[in-house]
């Protein structure tokens, strides 16, 4: 007697049952579901508990991205202004949110932990350009015990004791230094620098002449 085939009983079967289950629905966005803690969302950049920029220009970040979504620019930090600990930090840092794919290599790479990965995960938009993130957007506020740099580093220690977690606020007395020409805007005060918002949009462009879409 022929073996009779249960495949397709048994694709019927499941098609079957699912239609008298009642409808899994999610009220989005009217209800939000929240995500787990490690769950890969909007980039932030953050900084030391003085202040000072985590973020040392490296592109290391920009050479894991296997999406060519980010774009850094390093400078060197001086004694009158100073934005991180050490020799360099990050004068423009964009983020395209048109081609991450949101892996996480990135942070990965990070060797001073400056970039880690938020639950914001709303980063849809009806204007290309404004998915392009700048450091402005991306650096994280200022909380109590922070001064916006540029300022000093803590008096008596290097940029070990930074990475080291040994500083745990800006020193007594530290003020804010006005910024100087082609400096990033911090922050705290809301503003972009002008000279500064037109040479990230040139870098930009000759970055990914040819790819930007």
């Amino acid at each position: 007697m022929p073996e009779i085939p249960l495949g397709p009983a048994a694709g019927f079967g499941v098609t079957l049952g699912a239609m008298f289950r009642p409808p899994n629905t999610e009220f989005y966005p009217e209800q939000k579901k929240p995500t787990k803690p490690r769950f890969h969302g909007r980039h932030q950049l953050n900084r030391h508990p003085d202040g000072l920029e985590k973020c040392i220009g490296c592109e290391l970040c920009a050479w894991a991205c296997p999406a060519d979504a980010i774009y850094v620019e390093g400078a060197d930090n001086t004694e009158e202004e100073r934005y991180s600990p050490g020799e360099r930090y990050g004068r423009v840092y964009q983020i395209n949110y048109l081609r991450c794919i949101l892996c996480g290599l990135c942070v990965e790479a990070c060797p001073t932990r400056a970039l880690t990965m938020t639950n914001e995960y709303e980063l849809a938009d009806d204007s290309r350009a404004d998915l392009i993130y700048t450091k402005e957007q991306l650096l994280v506020g200022l909380t109590e015990g922070m001064v916006a740099p540029p300022h000093a580093m803590y008096p008596g220690t290097d940029d070990d004791d930074y990475y080291r977690g040994r500083v745990t606020g800006a020193a007594p007395g530290t003020t804010t230094q006005p910024r100087g020409s082609g400096a990033p805007a911090n922050i705290a005060d809301g503003h972009a620098d002008p000279d500064l918002t037109e040479g990230v949009a040139e870098a930009t462009t000759e970055h990914h002449e040819g790819r930007m879409v």
